[in-house]
């Protein structure tokens, strides 16, 4: 760790991690995709047939775990390198156009090449911020971020949404050997550095899993707005660039947060994050 001296006292990096609990704790997708359709969209996905529901489910997962093979190395491993947001909003808009011009079935063979471009955006972002995208922690964090801006686990207010989703995947190998449980439990990035492969696949595996019940609810939103062809055609693009946007934001505050952490530790940044994070006006 290279300081003791806390985060405040460092007004550039203090700055960051307003920004970061500005983006991190905004209103969630799907409130977001309401406000974009012009009415609430849970009904919609409420509505979905249950075999429908299971489907998106099941795409979502082999997409998270194509899009993760793929998504880390067709970048270059250049940390710090700027990150070219707006190109992947366009490919994204691209994409969704294609996909909703062709209604709702279109959406599970166009989900693994839109999940793939919000990935490579979501490592861009990461690049951007001094990550190593040849390490294993960073795809962990990439992977991570599909789970914010999902359903919560509590409503306690003396928590933070950032830190309750990031708490789960800590607890994603309980079911697993206990000794990967134990290396799940610490925080940081020397924690899956002590991972030997098969452990890495496995610990990636469970990560995806979790992971995608999360960002399925969000795919299940956009599948339930692309649902009618006609509209689909015209909200594809505006939905995909919605999506991208948003995951670019998350991206951007959670390794922000990790950067911080990094230099100034866990729980040093966990407190002020939540300090931040309580004085900010509550939104309903």
């Amino acid at each position: 760790m290279e300081t003791l001296v806390p985060i405040q006292d460092h007004p550039e990096d203090y700055n960051d991690l307003k920004r970061a609990v500005a983006l991190l704790e905004s209103p969630s997708l799907t409130a977001k995709l309401s406000a974009l359709i012009g009415s609430p969209i849970e009904g919609a996905v409420k509505a979905l047939p249950g075999p429908v529901a299971k489907r998106i489910n099941g795409a979502v997962k082999a997409a998270l775990h194509t899009s993760a093979e793929a998504a880390l190395w067709s970048l270059d491993n250049r940390p710090h390198t700027a990150a070219s947001t707006r190109l992947h909003k366009f490919y994204a808009a691209t994409c969704g156009a294609l996909g909703g011009a062709f209604g709702a079935p279109a959406l599970f063979v166009e989900l693994p090449v839109s999940t793939t471009l919000m990935m490579r955006a979501v490592a861009d972002v990461a690049r951007s911020e001094g990550f190593d995208l040849s390490e294993l922690s960073t795809k962990q964090a990439c992977i991570e971020v599909f789970a914010l801006g999902g359903p919560g686990d509590s409503d306690d207010a003396a928590e933070t949404g950032y830190y309750l989703t990031r708490s789960f995947t800590s607890r994603t190998l309980q079911h697993v050997s206990r000794e990967l449980a134990e290396i799940a439990a610490r925080q940081g990035a020397s924690a899956v550095k002590n991972l030997n492969p098969a452990q890495a696949g496995k610990w990636l595996a469970l990560l995806i899993e979790k992971v995608a019940t999360r960002f399925g609810v969000t795919i299940s939103s956009k599948f339930a707005a692309q649902a009618v062809p006609v509209i689909g055609a015209v909200t594809g693009a505006t939905i995909n660039t919605l999506f991208t946007r948003f995951y670019q934001d998350m991206a951007r505050g959670h390794f922000i947060v990790k950067r911080l952490e990094a230099r100034y530790g866990f729980d040093e940044v966990r407190a002020a994050y939540t300090a931040l994070s309580q004085s900010r006006p509550r939104t309903h």
